[in-house]
């Protein structure tokens, strides 16, 4: 049966626009293939009344509150491709399972691309991490290092002295210019021009990063602003226009998250450029309500 909508992506916001559209008596079909983002971490902070909760506990939460409305649908698998026609939009699943519908929301997710760093994939997520306001909480008892990756990591280096002793890596090529230099030793950031060449310790701890030079820096925790990269190819498949920064891909929306494909809306990290739980839900409510309109508009 056709579908009012499919979501491509069932974490925090696929399934949070899949509720505005299934209170909305909407038709919607959640895909998810169980490969979150924020699989890694072992705790989700700042996401109002669940702090502190597994990502996958409320994911989990999500699901059995939306499985109570008739009108949604969760298919666990993964979204193989999907193809706009005049009627709406077909996906194919890797089991070869064909779905329409008349709108299509992505929220397919990133992937973080990390440096080629010993120690650093292994403590992904625990104690090396990449969002303060997500982890820095839990990690402020430790010296913590910023290991540069773009010129936006003198930014965040001088955000983290609020959560506890802060070295900012350069890794010799990040160099902070002279105003951010200022700002940063006001900030009371150690700039440290050497490069890291590998984390010490035994994981998911940290007992210090390895210098170039032989010389060892003891820190505890270490945030990394790793490149980001789209977790799935439609996207660009179906021909959304995707911007690229320093710090890694994202699709290009409107203030309602609809892409530059008609019929096609985005949510998600994948379409903000600010990033955590909290965000990422908002912009699944924001979709979810924006197709909500776009059916209404149309009489469907």
């Amino acid at each position: 049966m056709k579908q009012d909508v499919i979501i491509i992506g069932g974490s925090f916001a696929g399934l949070s626009a899949a509720m505005q559209l299934s209170r909305g008596q909407r038709t919607v079909t959640v895909i998810d293939a169980a490969q979150p983002r924020n699989r890694f971490a072992s705790a989700s902070h700042g996401f109002f009344t669940l702090d502190g909760e597994t990502p996958s506990a409320i994911r989990e939460k999500a699901t059995q509150q939306l499985s109570k409305y008739n009108t949604f649908t969760l298919v666990n698998g993964k979204a193989e491709s999907a193809t706009k026609t005049e009627q709406g939009f077909v996906v194919t699943l890797t089991d070869g399972t064909e779905l329409t519908s008349h709108r299509l929301i992505l929220a397919t997710g990133l992937v973080d691309k990390l440096p080629e760093l010993p120690g650093l994939k292994e403590r992904w997520g625990q104690t090396i991490v990449h969002c303060p306001y997500c982890h820095g909480h839990e990690l402020k008892h430790h010296a913590m290092g910023v290991l540069a990756t773009s010129a936006m990591s003198s930014h965040q280096a001088a955000m983290l002295p609020d959560w506890g002793v802060t070295t900012l890596f350069t890794q010799g090529e990040f160099i902070p210019d002279e105003e951010e230099l200022a700002f940063l030793q006001k900030r009371g950031v150690t700039i440290e021009n050497t490069p890291v060449i590998e984390v010490l310790g035994d994981a998911p701890n940290i007992d210090g990063v390895r210098l170039a030079d032989g010389r060892v820096i003891e820190i505890g925790a270490m945030y990394v602003g790793g490149k980001t990269l789209m977790a799935s190819p439609i996207a660009a498949s179906l021909g959304c226009e995707i911007e690229n920064s320093d710090t890694g891909e994202s699709i290009k929306t409107d203030d309602f998250k609809l892409t530059s494909v008609e019929g096609v809306y985005a949510c998600g990290d994948i379409s903000n450029q600010w990033q955590n739980a909290t965000f990422a839900s908002a912009s699944g409510v924001m979709a979810g309500a924006a197709v909500h309109q776009s059916l209404i508009q149309a009489c469907i």
